[in-house]
């Protein structure tokens, strides 16, 4: 049985991020266009493929129009 690398904290907040984009009503391709990124990267974020640094968590934040301390 393979072991997550990412924690239940870390996944708690991969959910509030899709929640906020549902939330504001826009797309991957609409968050990934905002950001000037492909869709695939959102994709990957969302679903615990790529890793997302604290950068990418603030740009995010900007653009769900959420304060960072709402994901984390």
């Amino acid at each position: 049985m393979s072991k997550s690398v990412y924690t239940k904290d870390y996944k708690a907040i991969i959910n509030r991020l899709k929640q906020a984009r549902a939330d504001v009503g826009l797309s991957q391709q609409a968050v990934a266009d905002k950001l000037g990124k492909p869709q695939s990267y959102v994709s990957k974020i969302e679903s615990g493929e790529r890793r997302l640094d604290v950068a990418e968590l603030k740009k995010l934040s900007e653009v769900y129009k959420k304060p960072v301390s709402y994901f984390v």
